[in-house]
């Protein structure tokens, strides 16, 4: 770097920078400039980062069905919300018209799960061939949203707040052979098994407190009698 002549009846002296071509644009910058770079990098950092993810589900990526063509066929996915915020959620899929969800949505209370059930008819292939360890070009998604505390979920919700609406799997079909025993339909069966059950249990009526006393009182009853 050198100093040139300066003016002395304008007091001022003229810098003049004196490095390679390939450097000499950074004379030009200005001392915020580092800043205006580092906000830059963590804008665009930011936006590769994967999205953090509400719920947990299991199977995480696809749904298994038991292949029977021409008959109305089940599966059924684990829901866990691991925040701690309350989360509505919502299932869509690409095939309306032969597929629903019990139940199709709801909200989650932190740390609450749930065991929904998906159900599938499936057609005769037109081929006659067996597809059975295949995927099917069907999909469904899930979808979540924060929501502040409990509330009665409506689907309204999602139209409502679109822009706070986050994907949080896409899932695949596959069909799984229904007479040949495999741990996948082993697991689904169990899976089953449980939401009916859970189904069951939010059937029955809630046990009002004059009832629990009287089942309390029994079951004290009961221990005294015995331990004479």
């Amino acid at each position: 770097m050198a100093v040139g002549d300066g003016d002395s009846s304008e007091g001022k002296v003229w810098v003049i920078c004196r490095m390679p071509f390939w450097r000499r644009g950074r004379c030009v910058e200005g001392s915020d400039a580092p800043q205006r770079r580092n906000l830059g990098v963590s804008s665009v950092a930011k936006s590769l980062l994967p999205t953090r993810r509400r719920l947990r589900l299991d199977p995480s990526g696809r749904l298994y069905f038991p292949y029977e063509p021409g008959k109305q066929v089940r599966s059924a996915i684990s829901i866990k919300n691991t925040s701690k915020s309350h989360v509505a959620f919502k299932f869509q899929t690409t095939a309306p018209k032969s597929c629903f969800m019990r139940p199709p949505g709801g909200i989650l209370q932190p740390g609450e799960s749930i065991i929904a059930t998906v159900f599938k008819f499936i057609e005769h292939p037109e081929d006659n061939e067996r597809q059975s360890d295949q995927k099917s070009n069907v999909k469904f998604k899930i979808v979540s949203l924060k929501v502040n505390g409990p509330m009665d979920y409506v689907p309204e919700l999602f139209e409502e707040h679109k822009d706070q609406v986050s994907v949080e799997r896409i899932l695949r079909v596959v069909f799984l052979d229904a007479e040949r025993p495999s741990h996948k339909m082993e697991k689904l069966k169990l899976k089953l098994a449980e939401a009916e059950a859970a189904l069951e249990a939010r059937k029955k009526p809630p046990e009002d407190s004059k009832e629990r006393r009287e089942r309390y009182l029994a079951q004290q009853q009961v221990e005294v009698v015995q331990s004479l």
